[in-house]
């Protein structure tokens, strides 16, 4: 008799992995990935790893606070139009007092996120607002007030302060080109990575972290069980603004350049990130490994849709149907999930 079947471990290991809808996001990442470097071989390399995970550190962080939203059972699609606001006030506060601060550039974003995630807190948690049609409105709604009292003009380049040309510019460390020049791993990477890091340990090992998943899962029950539904709501939807805060903030970094229209109009791009890491959109269910790699695959598509051959326009196409197949596998394995647990009430 063998003290340890490593087949049968393997098999069990195998069958358990294909249960997380993670697993095919990975196995799709890899495929994706490998097709893109067989037809450009630059693709797979460190310097183009390291400005594809600056480029979207900031669509990450934004997902993260989208993946909380939907968890909790609730949607928001004001998240541009909180970024875009934080980052314009702050770099026309910071033009306005001829002040060359990134920390007050920072502190000015995120208050402001926070300050427009509690208007959208305030309105779904006291008023009993369905989030979707909430947050559709307060886009337009803080978008436009944007442009009608805090202006439309552009900052260009030499516009804006030093201190965000040079925080686009930091790196966490420098490796040489082979012609003698620098590249590095962005800071942006650090930045995602604390953010990934407090929404795990507020998920993981706090009450208000279990709040957001019962009430996600059934909000009666969670008032029941002696969850607070306002607080949590409030906290929901200021920290989905105090990330777009930071966005905004990484975002005028990277371009080194403000304009009040961009941003807005990206929504769909960011939920179909979420839902295909497998969120499922009615709550309570989704993980932060698949947000990640949700993210890392529109990224990819996006990035790479000229190589292999797609005109740009397709983005969209690819949007859509991901945000359908996502819902679709979804239902799918809550559909089989409730299935096999009717199967096994009956016996």
């Amino acid at each position: 008799m063998k003290l340890f079947d490593f087949e049968k471990i393997r098999n069990y290991n195998f069958k358990k992995l294909l249960k997380y809808n993670e697993t095919y996001i990975f196995l799709v990442l890899i495929i994706f990935s490998t097709v893109i470097t067989f037809i450009n071989p630059t693709f797979f390399t460190l310097e183009n790893m390291f400005d594809l995970l600056k480029s979207s550190s900031g669509m990450a962080i934004l997902a993260m606070g989208v993946f909380i939203a939907l968890l909790s059972g609730g949607i928001d699609v004001s998240f541009t139009a909180v970024a875009i606001a934080g980052q314009y006030i702050a770099v026309n506060v910071l033009t306005a007092v001829d002040i060359d601060s990134l920390a007050l550039a920072f502190l000015i974003s995120c208050s402001v996120g926070i300050a427009l995630g509690a208007i959208n807190a305030f309105l779904i948690s006291i008023f009993k607002l369905p989030t979707l049609i909430t947050t559709l409105g307060t886009l337009s709604m803080f978008h436009g007030g944007l442009l009608a009292f805090v202006g439309t003009r552009p900052f260009n380049t030499g516009d804006i302060q030093d201190c965000f040309k040079s925080f686009g510019h930091a790196n966490v460390f420098n490796l040489a080109r082979a012609d003698g020049t620098m590249y590095g791993l962005s800071v942006y990477v650090l930045i995602l990575l604390g953010v990934v890091i407090v929404s795990w340990i507020i998920l993981r090992f706090t009450m208000l972290g279990r709040g957001v998943r019962a009430i996600g899962g059934n909000m009666e029950a969670a008032k029941r069980a002696g969850f607070n539904i306002h607080r949590i709501q409030f906290f929901i939807y200021c920290f989905v603004g105090f990330l777009a805060g930071i966005m905004g903030v990484m975002h005028i970094s990277l371009l080194r350049y403000s304009n009040p229209h961009y941003i807005v109009g990206t929504e769909l791009s960011v939920i179909a990130a979420v839902v295909l890491g497998g969120t499922r959109i009615t709550g309570g269910s989704g993980s932060i490994l698949g947000t990640l790699l949700g993210v890392a695959m529109i990224v990819v598509l996006e990035k790479n849709l000229v190589l292999i051959g797609l005109s740009s326009y397709w983005h969209k196409f690819f949007i859509g149907l991901i945000i359908l197949f996502g819902v679709s596998i979804t239902y799918y394995q809550n559909l089989r999930r409730m299935n096999q647990r009717t199967v096994f009430t009956k016996e």
